[in-house]
């Protein structure tokens, strides 16, 4: 390839959209990961690409909107550039709703949404019969159903986005030679290192359990409630996910708590009852102290920039992340939102 312009340490969802965005534009790129591309969180079986809610907008959710429309374009892009499915589609969400308080907050929302999603998705509540059989059982008879909300195969748009580097002229390898611009975003180990460079806890990892079944319905919308997440995915398997749990023992392991999950599901889901297990799947995934991505260059150290952070939204924020970023690294323009800069983790 000849002397990388950019070398970025990490092959997840932040890592590979940096490297595939630099490339795209031009640059000589070298992603380097020891364990391989996607062996982290990014590499998981969930791959729920959600908004926040359409209320008390604010940057981070405005990036995330920004970010979940740009999606639409990116990864068909990725895929038709590298020859490899990202499991991307655009097809909504169903979110049960339990009480009256709820209800009366999504009708507020669903009129808040026509504004702040700019006529580009829709939030609406419909009754429990309109969106057929597959959908949470609803207390209140009434469900929400958002088109912004997509998914993807999380292991398969990791492979995609490295197909699309080194179709691009770029390397995804597992050793190499530290050249040009260096861009850090190695997840959770990532954390751990930053930690110890600032001399304080800047972000942390947080393990995550989720189930795969033997369910095909791979037009069908993801499901939400009660941090339940219930995703159709589109090779005709259906993920359930997941813990949250800021205190573990082992990073890659299930127990019990998956066995909770799974039977939660169930009682949620109707249409889960009778689908075979496939298998089970553990990480931890990036938390940055402000709870927001880390991006921007890495304070006192230049020429080195960070990705990270991006917790449980790290898929949806990924492309436009990904966008921003580059253009500090390469072109020296900063449109980093102030709440994600490093400094605000710091």
């Amino acid at each position: 390839m000849g002397r990388a312009e950019i070398t970025i340490y990490g092959a997840g969802a932040f890592g590979l959209s940096c490297g595939y965005e630099a490339a795209k534009r031009g640059a000589k790129v070298r992603v380097i990961d020891p364990y391989g591309v996607g062996h982290g969180s990014s590499g998981g079986i969930v791959g729920a690409l959600a908004p926040h809610t359409p209320e008390r907008w604010n940057a981070k959710k405005e990036f995330q909107f920004q970010s979940l429309i740009m999606a639409r374009t990116h990864w068909p892009e990725v895929e038709a550039m590298g020859g490899v499915s990202s499991g991307y589609g655009n097809l909504g969400r169903v979110q049960a709703i339990k009480d009256e308080r709820q209800l009366q907050l999504a009708r507020e929302r669903e009129d808040q949404a026509k504004e702040l999603w700019q006529g580009k998705a829709e939030w609406r509540v419909v009754t429990q019969g309109e969106t057929g059989y597959w959908a949470p059982i609803s207390p209140t008879g009434y469900l929400i159903h958002d088109t912004l909300s997509a998914r993807l195969n999380p292991w398969r748009a990791c492979a995609a986005l490295a197909a699309a580097i080194t179709a691009l002229g770029g390397e995804v390898v597992t050793e190499g030679p530290e050249e040009g611009a260096v861009i850090h975003a190695s997840g959770w180990w990532g954390l751990r290192a930053l930690n110890e460079a600032f001399g304080k806890e800047v972000g942390n990892g947080v393990k995550g359990q989720a189930i795969l079944l033997d369910l095909s319905l791979p037009e069908a919308p993801q499901l939400y409630g009660e941090s339940l997440h219930v995703i159709p995915h589109a090779d005709g398997t259906t993920a359930i996910g997941s813990t949250s749990e800021r205190d573990f023992d082992s990073p890659d392991t299930t127990d019990d708590q998956a066995d909770a999950l799974l039977a939660r599901a169930r009682d949620a889901v109707p249409a889960l009852r009778d689908a075979p297990e496939i298998r089970r799947w553990a990480g931890v995934r990036p938390r940055a102290k402000s709870r927001a991505p880390m991006l921007g260059a890495w304070p006192d150290r230049a020429g080195h920039f960070i990705a990270n952070g991006g917790f449980k939204i790290g898929y949806g924020m990924a492309p436009l992340a990904a966008q921003v970023l580059i253009d500090l690294v390469l072109e020296g323009r900063d449109a980093v939102p102030e709440e994600f800069r490093v400094e605000a983790s710091l």
